[in-house]
């Protein structure tokens, strides 16, 4: 059964001293920070330990890898197949991926893969020496033009995908892909700290209250207690752990194996990848990883700006009033982290239920991910989505950054939020312009 309490009341019951500041989304891990280095700050107060297991991540965050057998034998073992050489080619400034624009080449965008045999379960553009690249992914896109009810023009663009240029033979039949984005990486650590009961509280799978939607939780293997849990991170929810997800991205993105993931991404057949030189047995060193995830878990995440606009203010009733709140959950309050007693017991705003929905036929990438079905996403959290245009130069949004901004994004909904978006079309200008100011100022 959902539980959705009004902001009011969960900002302290109407009492100005009880009341939480919003502006501070991530709660004492805050950072007011709206330069283009927004999302790469550290939380405030960590100490002389942390700080440098922060900035030790940090520079290997943003290191290129490099092919086994060169000089530099500490960041060595890149690919043999590979879709980036460091973790920040698609975390731009810890930011967003986005599409390519024209005839540039994927960056901050993958294809994910099922059904495609010698092609494994991710596409790989990129490949060492000797090893053919999987394929040359591209993008096209069409439009139409929709009206809101005042007769205000929009326009949606639709994606349609291709692999052109296939290094290992033709894709089989019934092979199905599904875009990602590189997501932002702010607040991994408090979202990997908000009890589980608390998500599952919010579950309401087959919709008992009748209220349209059921969210629903992702089950995924746990790596480290090799035991299944709730899936988190990742936009179908995937993985269970900023851990897991690091080391799955370092394997899958760069292809350097860690004692989690310790076999070389070669799928069966792809005879030269499996032949190819390692950087060593991992390839990244426990201690090396550490320093990564614990990076990837102490991002701070910036505080809210124009809180004091009247037409923020009124973006935030309209996004409560239309039921955009019944899967972006506002409020959250994290119990113990195991990163930092600095990200423990603290009040967030991350606009996220990290539940499963059904986003409709549109949007719907027919691929499933563990107990994720096809139709099905994760809710992404909101915070710094106003950001990302400082940031990272664009504001493309959704999954496989196909919406240009936040009400495009919104226009883009249908199946549980199909009634969210509806009640959008019918909004006077003023009304969506103010939704968008809200947007843009978490």
């Amino acid at each position: 059964m959902r539980r959705l309490l009004p902001l009011a009341l969960l900002l302290g019951c109407g009492d100005p001293a009880a009341a939480v500041d919003e502006s501070r989304s991530g709660g004492d891990a805050t950072v007011f920070n709206a330069t283009g280095d927004a999302f790469a700050k550290p939380i405030p107060g960590l100490g002389e330990d942390d700080s440098t297991a922060f900035f030790v991540g940090n520079s290997l965050f943003n290191r290129n890898w490099v092919q086994a057998g060169g000089s530099t034998t500490g960041i060595d073992g890149l690919g043999p197949t590979f879709n980036s050489r460091s973790c920040s080619a698609c975390h731009d400034r810890d930011g967003r991926g986005r599409p390519p624009i024209g005839d540039e080449l994927f960056k901050g965008l993958l294809l994910r893969l099922s059904e495609a045999g010698i092609y494994g379960d991710q596409l790989q553009p990129s490949s060492i020496g000797g090893v053919p690249a999987e394929g040359t992914p591209r993008v096209t896109y069409s439009e139409r033009t929709e009206h809101f009810a005042d007769g205000e023009a929009y326009t949606l663009r639709a994606p349609t995908y291709e692999i052109v240029d296939l290094g290992l033979g033709p894709l089989p039949d019934g092979h199905m892909v599904s875009p990602r984005v590189a997501p932002v990486m702010i607040g991994l650590g408090l979202l990997e700290a908000i009890p589980e009961a608390d998500i599952l509280a919010a579950a309401d799978e087959g919709d008992a209250d009748g209220d349209g939607i059921s969210g629903r939780p992702n089950y995924v293997p746990d790596l480290d207690t090799l035991d299944t849990a709730l899936g988190r991170f990742g936009w179908k929810a995937n993985q269970p752990s900023v851990r897991q997800q690091v080391a799955a991205a370092f394997l899958g993105d760069l292809g350097v194996t860690s004692s989690m993931f310790p076999v070389q991404n070669c799928p069966e057949g792809q005879v030269a990848c499996a032949a190819a030189r390692t950087g060593g047995e991992p390839e990244i060193e426990d201690f090396k990883l550490f320093d990564v995830v614990f990076y990837s878990a102490t991002l701070a995440v910036p505080g809210r700006r124009d809180m004091d606009r009247e037409t923020v203010s009124r973006g935030s009733e309209v996004f409560r009033t239309i039921g955009c709140v019944d899967c972006h959950t506002p409020m959250h309050v994290t119990g113990e982290s195991t990163f930092s007693p600095l990200l423990s017991n603290q009040t967030i705003f991350p606009y996220t239920d990290l539940l499963l929905h059904d986003m409709g036929d549109e949007l719907a990438d027919g691929r499933p991910d563990f107990e994720a079905d096809g139709h099905e996403w994760r809710t992404p959290p909101l915070w710094g989505i106003g950001l990302i245009q400082t940031v990272n130069g664009h504001t493309d949004l959704l999954h496989d950054g196909r919406a240009r901004g936040p009400l495009e994004a919104v226009m883009w909904h249908g199946g549980e939020a199909r009634p969210a978006r509806d009640a959008v079309a019918e909004l006077p200008k003023s009304d969506r312009d103010a939704l968008a100011s809200f947007l843009l100022s978490l």
